[in-house]
């Protein structure tokens, strides 16, 4: 049951700012003590559930590549833990015990990946169904920030502006988030992951069959001894499936 649970918009609209990661922007900004963006702020405002602008989620989650706690490629038990516990979920008459236990283990979740929107979906529902809308409300001012900061740094139809993740599994939460079902990823570059849908989304101009996700931050902080494998849709020359180190 990886799904969000609330009715999520369709599709975040893409307002007037938009921007495509600068890496070297990026870093002067957060390290900078000076910054309105000094990265040591922005997290503590955002794990103290602050409102926050557009632009400051972009150097926050744009940002935490390079925070002593991000290893993308890291198992995740409180993640699995909290899938396992959303298979026995209820949602229309939620369970207060499994409430504060899903808030306890999200809450451990976002100690390794803090934008988690799986998580901070859940935080939003459990809040929510324990009565607290203060926090509801927080979590989900932090789940349309994360989301609208991926799908404001690419429009995701063309290897050329891919969608930025920070971890993989974000790209099949944002796809799910604009109502469509993903297909299994599928590697393009060392760079670049394409994600088909199992219906082609219409837009005006055409039909979209599926998003592009830049991963290359993932990719700088793999181990050496992990291989990226995921079957392509096309070859060349008839050449097998290739692995990217």
């Amino acid at each position: 049951m990886k799904r969000f649970i609330l009715s999520m918009l369709l599709l975040l609209p893409l307002l007037g700012w938009s921007k495509i990661p600068d890496e070297e922007d990026i870093v002067r900004k957060i390290m900078d003590g000076s910054s309105p963006f000094y990265y040591t702020n922005l997290m503590m405002r955002y794990n103290n559930l602050e409102h926050m602008s557009e632009e400051e989620y972009h150097y926050l989650y744009y940002g935490f590549a390079y925070h002593e706690n991000y290893k993308p490629m890291a198992t995740n038990n409180a993640i699995t833990d909290l899938y396992a516990s959303m298979m026995t979920l209820n949602t229309e008459e939620p369970d207060r015990e499994q409430m504060q236990y899903i808030i306890s283990v999200c809450t451990e979740a976002m100690y390794s990946d803090p934008f988690n929107p799986t998580v901070l979906n859940m935080m939003v529902f459990a809040h929510g169904a324990l009565g607290d809308k203060v926090k509801e409300e927080a979590y989900y001012n932090h789940l349309q920030g994360v989301l609208n900061t991926i799908m404001t740094s690419g429009d995701g139809r063309s290897d050329k502006y891919p969608m930025h993740i920070i971890m993989f599994s974000h790209a099949v939460d944002v796809v799910s988030s604009m109502g469509v079902e993903p297909k299994r990823a599928e590697i393009i570059s060392r760079n670049v992951e394409y994600i088909p849908l199992a219906e082609p989304r219409r837009v005006p101009d055409g039909k979209i069959k599926g998003f592009y996700f830049d991963y290359s931050r993932i990719y700088r902080n793999k181990p050496d001894d992990v291989t990226f494998k995921r079957e392509r849709t096309w070859q060349f020359n008839n050449l097998g499936v290739r692995e990217y180190k």
